[in-house]
C-alpha cells in the first residue's frame, strides 16, 4: 500500500471524527449552533476560572518533583487514564461491530492490514486529543502562572492517551479470542465501565473508610499515601517526571507508548479484517433465545409494553454499558451509608443528593430509549391501545427502572432515618419524573444506536435535565438537614423553570 493511498484514508477518518463531534457540540441549525458556541465559550471560561483558583494556590506552595506532588500527579494521572481506557474500549468495539462501512474496506482494492492500523492510530489519537482537552484549562493556566514550560506536559498527556489506546486493542483483541465474537461485544462494554468507573470509586472508598471524607484528593493528597509512596528516583514516578517536564522521563514516556502502540498494530491489525468480519457474521447469525418455549399469555398492554422496554434494555449492551456507570457511582454512596450506619446517619446528608442527581441523569437516559429511540414507532402506534395508555407504559417502564436500582438503598436509608428515607425517596421521584417529562416534551424520531448522540437533538431539553436534577438534588439535601424553607424555596426555582421549558418546547408551540 502507497503512503498516498494511507494518508488519504487519515484524511477520511479524521475528517468523519471532526464531523462527529462538530455534531455533537454545533449540530442543528444556525440558531442552535450559536447557542451551541456562546454555551461552550461560557464553560470554557468557568473551566478556565476554577482552575485558576485551584492552580494559584497550589503555586504559592511550589510544584516541584518532591513526594507529594509526584503522588498527588500520580494518582490524578491514573484516575484520567482509566477513563481513557475505558472510552477506548468501547471505540475498538464500535470499530468491530458497529461502524456501517465494514463491506466498503473489505472490497476496496487496498490491503486491510493498513487501513485498520491507521482506524487504530485514529483511536489512539482520540484518546491522547482527549488527554489534552481534560487537562487543558490546567495547563494554560501553568503556562500562564509559570511559564512554557509546562506545554511539554500536553506532549506527556498525549504519550498516556496513545498507551490507553495500545492497552484497549489488546484487550479487546484477547477478549474476541477467548471469548469469542458473539460475547465480546457484551463483555467488552462491561469492561469499559467498569474500567472507567472502578478507580475513581477504589480511591473515593478509600476516602470514605480512611478519612470520612468522600472527597478523592483526601487519599490523593494524605500524609498516609505520601510515607508509604515509593522511592524518589522509581519508575512509577516516570508520568508524573513527564507531566513536570523533566526531558528524560517524557522521552521515555513517549518512546514506551508509541513502541506499545506500533507493536500491537503489527499483532493486532493483520487479524482485524477478518475479526470484525466474523463479529458482523455472529451478530447476523445470532440465535433468538426462548422463540421454541414462547407461549401466548394474555397480559395487559401496559405491561406488554413496560416488558418490552425492559427487555430491549436488558439484551442490548451499549445500552447496558452506558447506563451501568451512572449505576456504579452510587456505590460509593452505598458505602457511605455503610459507613454511617449506628453513628446517627451523619453522613446521610452527603448521601441524599448524590442518590437524586444520579437517579434523574439515569431516568433521562432512560426516558430518551422509551421515547425517542422507540424502533419500532408506527407498529406501537398501529397497536389497539390509546396513545396516552402507551405513554404511560413507557414512563412506568422507566420509572420502575430507576426504582430497581435506588430501591436497595432506600430501604438500608429507611432503618437510619425514616424521615431522611422519605425525602430522598421523594427526591429521587420528582427528579426522575423531571428528567422523564423534559424528553417527553422534546422527543424526537431517532434510532436507539444514536443514544451517545441524544444532546444534539435539543440543546434546552440537555442543560435543563441537567439543571433539574442539579436544583433537586439540592432542595433534597437541604430538606434532609431540615432546613425546609430553602429547600421548599429551591423546589419551587426549579418548578418555574421546568414549567418556562415546557412553554419553550415543541410540544407546546405545536
Amino acid at each position: 500500500m502507497s503512503l498516498g493511498s494511507l494518508a488519504w484514508f487519515a484524511r477520511h477518518e479524521l475528517r468523519l471524527a471532526w464531523r462527529d463531534a462538530a455534531a455533537i457540540l454545533f449540530g442543528g441549525s444556525l440558531r442552535r449552533r450559536i447557542a451551541g458556541a456562546a454555551i461552550l465559550f461560557l464553560l470554557i471560561a468557568f473551566v478556565h476560572a476554577l482552575a485558576f483558583s485551584l492552580v494559584s494556590a497550589a503555586l504559592r506552595g511550589g510544584i516541584g518533583p518532591d513526594p507529594r506532588t509526584l503522588t498527588f500527579l500520580t494518582g490524578s494521572a491514573l484516575l484520567a487514564w482509566c477513563l481513557l481506557l475505558s472510552q477506548a474500549i468501547e471505540s475498538v468495539t464500535r470499530a468491530f461491530y458497529a461502524r456501517g462501512d465494514m463491506d466498503l474496506i473489505l472490497a476496496s482494492p487496498m490491503p486491510a492490514a493498513g487501513l485498520f492500523a491507521v482506524r487504530i492510530a485514529g483511536i489512539g489519537a482520540g484518546a491522547s486529543a482527549m488527554a489534552m482537552l481534560l487537562a487543558t484549562p490546567v495547563i494554560d493556566i501553568l503556562v500562564l502562572l509559570d511559564g512554557p514550560r509546562w506545554l511539554l506536559a500536553y506532549l506527556a498527556l498525549a504519550a498516556l492517551g496513545l498507551l490507553a489506546a495500545a492497552v484497549a486493542v489488546a484487550v479487546t483483541a484477547s477478549l474476541f479470542r477467548l471469548l469469542g465474537p458473539a460475547r465480546t461485544r457484551f463483555v467488552a462494554q462491561v469492561v469499559a465501565a467498569v474500567i472507567g468507573a472502578a478507580f475513581a470509586i477504589s480511591v473515593q472508598a478509600a476516602a470514605i473508610l480512611s478519612f470520612d471524607d468522600p472527597s478523592r484528593l483526601a487519599v490523593l493528597s494524605s500524609e498516609w499515601l505520601v510515607s508509604h509512596a515509593p522511592a524518589s528516583d522509581s519508575s512509577l514516578w516516570i508520568p508524573a517526571r513527564a507531566l513536570l517536564g523533566e526531558p528524560g522521563s517524557l522521552a521515555l514516556l513517549i518512546a514506551g507508548s508509541l513502541g506499545l502502540l506500533a507493536a500491537v498494530l503489527g499483532i493486532v491489525a493483520p487479524h482485524f479484517a477478518s475479526d470484525a468480519a466474523t463479529a458482523a457474521g455472529a451478530i447476523a447469525a445470532a440465535p433468538k433465545h426462548g422463540e421454541a418455549r414462547a407461549r401466548f399469555r394474555r397480559r395487559s398492554p401496559a405491561r406488554i409494553l413496560r416488558e418490552k422496554e425492559w427487555t430491549l434494555l436488558r439484551r442490548d449492551p451499549w445500552l447496558i454499558s452506558q447506563t451501568l456507570m451512572q449505576i456504579l457511582y452510587l456505590l460509593p454512596a452505598a458505602l457511605l451509608l455503610w459507613r454511617s450506619f449506628g453513628e446517627g446517619g451523619n453522613g446521610l446528608a452527603v448521601l441524599v443528593p448524590v442518590l437524586v442527581m444520579a437517579s434523574g441523569q439515569l431516568a433521562g437516559g432512560l426516558a430518551w430509549l422509551a421515547v425517542s429511540g422507540e424502533d419500532a414507532p408506527d407498529l406501537v402506534r398501529t397497536a389497539p391501545v390509546a396513545p396516552s395508555q402507551i405513554v404511560r407504559a413507557k414512563i412506568e417502564a422507566v420509572l420502575g427502572a430507576v426504582g430497581i436500582a435506588v430501591a436497595p438503598i432506600i430501604v438500608v436509608v429507611s432503618a437510619l432515618s425514616l424521615e431522611i428515607a422519605l425525602v430522598a425517596a421523594g427526591g429521587i421521584a420528582v427528579a426522575a419524573a423531571s428528567a422523564t417529562a423534559i424528553q417527553l416534551w422534546f422527543r424526537a424520531q431517532a434510532r436507539r444506536s444514536q443514544f451517545r448522540r441524544r444532546q444534539t437533538s435539543s440543546r434546552i431539553a440537555t442543560f435543563a435535565e441537567a439543571f433539574s436534577s442539579i436544583l433537586w438534588a439540592c432542595a433534597a439535601a437541604f430538606a434532609a438537614q431540615g432546613i425546609w424553607p430553602v429547600a421548599v424555596l429551591t423546589g419551587a426555582v426549579c418548578a418555574l423553570a421546568l414549567l418556562a421549558v415546557r412553554a419553550m418546547s415543541p410540544r407546546a408551540a405545536a
